[in-house]
C-alpha cells in the first residue's frame, strides 16, 4: 500500500522519485489490499514482492521501514541512505468477520496515506 500512495503522491506532487517496495520476505500483494487500495483508486494488481537484498548498493537514497520486524531485520544500507522508521498495525494479522478484517485494512491504508503524502511533500 505504500508504494502505490508513494507513486501516487510522488506524482501528483510532481515529484521526481522512483518508488520500490520490498521486504524481508516474500508473500505476494494480499488480495485484501489490493481490494481496499482500489477504493482509493490505486491499482495495486500488478505490483510484486520483491526481497529488500535485491536493492543493496542500488543507490537507493531513502528507505522506509513500516513494521517492527523489518526494522530489526533490514539488511544495513549505505550511510547515505537515509532511513525512516514508522510502524503500521499489520490488517492480515486481523480476525474476525470480513467486515472487520476489511476495515483493519481500510484503517491501515488510511494511515500508509497519511504518512505517504507528508513524506513526498516534506523530504523532496
Amino acid at each position: 500500500m505504500a508504494e502505490g500512495f508513494l507513486k501516487h503522491y510522488a506524482k501528483t506532487e510532481d515529484k521526481d522519485v522512483e518508488v520500490y517496495s520490498a521486504g524481508i520476505e516474500t508473500h505476494g500483494v494480499n488480495p485484501l489490499a489490493i481490494k481496499v487500495m482500489q477504493e482509493k483508486q490505486i491499482d495495486l494488481s500488478n505490483h510484486t514482492s520483491d526481497l529488500v537484498s535485491n536493492y543493496l548498493n542500488s543507490g537507493i537514497t531513502h528507505l522506509i521501514s513500516v513494521c517492527d520486524h523489518a526494522v530489526e531485520t533490514c539488511p544495513v544500507f549505505p550511510e547515505k541512505t537515509n532511513h525512516t522508521h514508522h510502524t503500521f498495525n499489520d490488517p492480515a494479522k486481523t480476525s474476525g468477520t470480513e467486515d472487520k478484517i476489511l476495515n483493519s485494512f481500510r484503517n491501515t491504508r488510511d494511515e500508509i496515506e497519511s504518512f505517504s503524502l507528508n513524506y513526498i511533500r516534506d523530504t523532496f
